[in-house]
């Protein structure tokens, strides 16, 4: 029977022959530089290019969370949430214009200004 893989970034237990982690989707075998290949945790060299394991390249390139600062993941998390507000403001907007098109009379009754002033802010 084939032991569980150990995640050596989470250390999360993966079922034998796993290639990614289940948990992180780490590699278990990083790839090599030129031409992909994978490489086992101790090669010093590609065995398909010959390109030192080391090499700019070489190995799998690191996650966002592990070299984005903090302040800027935080940062472009706020812009997303902001970009989302908007698409769903306009959204609402093209589903609520035609419908205002609508009424042909009675532009100066309560409901109607309401509608309009809600048209208004989604601009």
């Amino acid at each position: 029977m084939a032991s569980v893989l150990s995640c050596p970034r989470c250390r999360h237990e993966n079922p034998p022959g796993a290639k990614f982690c289940i948990e992180c989707a780490s590699p278990f075998q990083p790839a090599g530089g030129r031409c992909g290949t994978r490489l086992p945790p101790a090669a010093k060299f590609c065995p398909e290019c010959a390109c030192a394991a080391d090499s700019p390249g070489a190995r799998t390139i690191a996650t966002p969370e592990a070299y984005t600062p903090q302040h800027l993941a935080e940062r472009i998390l706020d812009s997303r949430a902001a970009l989302e507000g908007e698409r769903k403001r306009d959204e609402a907007r093209e589903v609520l214009a035609p419908i205002f098109s609508w009424f042909t009379e009675g532009h100066d009754t309560t409901d109607v200004r309401e509608a309009r002033a809600l048209l208004d802010a989604l601009a």
